[in-house]
């Protein structure tokens, strides 16, 4: 065994969930041997414009500018004003537990759980109050060039191949339209 294996950098795969929700139950977790943080509710919304669904993501608020941002934002949230964030959402996952009080009492339930990584946009009571610059060029040109490497390969895996005699009418179709 080589030691040069143990030196390559660690890769990793990133699980993001995103979308547009409403904020609720902002909150700050003492722990016990450590530092506290910041957490939070977010009532996603989903389906059909009309007929509106939620989901509920119990989330550790993970960036430090999301951490300033739902600081921010406090105030409004316990005034319950309706406050819609467009959200990034990271490694979710799900912590099962039983139901210790109410009607449900002694039955299992479930909640999904993930890390706040990224806001775009915060509405309060449906006015912007905050959204996120745009991106720079520095962070859009790697994906710029991978998506035209990806094309320049697939325009060179089809050179040298026979164009299938259906293929050739569609294109003649469209040069002549």
């Amino acid at each position: 065994m080589t030691t040069a294996s143990n030196n390559a950098p660690t890769t990793y795969f990133n699980l993001h969930t995103q979308g547009i929700g409403y904020l609720n139950r902002v909150r700050e977790v003492p722990v016990r041997r450590g530092q506290a943080f910041m957490a939070c509710d977010i009532a996603a919304l989903h389906g059909a414009s009309d007929d509106v669904e939620y989901t509920r993501f119990d989330c550790k608020v993970a960036s430090g500018e999301a951490d300033r941002l739902i600081r921010e934002h406090l105030e409004d949230v316990r005034a319950e004003r309706k406050v819609l964030i467009a959200f990034r959402i990271g490694d979710i996952w799900v912590d099962p537990f039983m139901y210790e009080k109410g009607e449900r009492k002694g039955q299992p339930g479930a909640s999904l759980k993930g890390r706040l990584i990224f806001i775009e946009w915060i509405k309060v009571d449906g006015q912007f109050s905050y959204r996120a610059p745009a991106r720079t060029d520095a962070a859009a040109a790697p994906e710029a060039a991978e998506s035209a490497d990806s094309e320049q390969v697939d325009g060179d895996a089809d050179q040298g191949q026979p164009t299938p005699p259906a293929a050739r009418k569609s294109t003649a179709a469209r040069q002549s339209a």
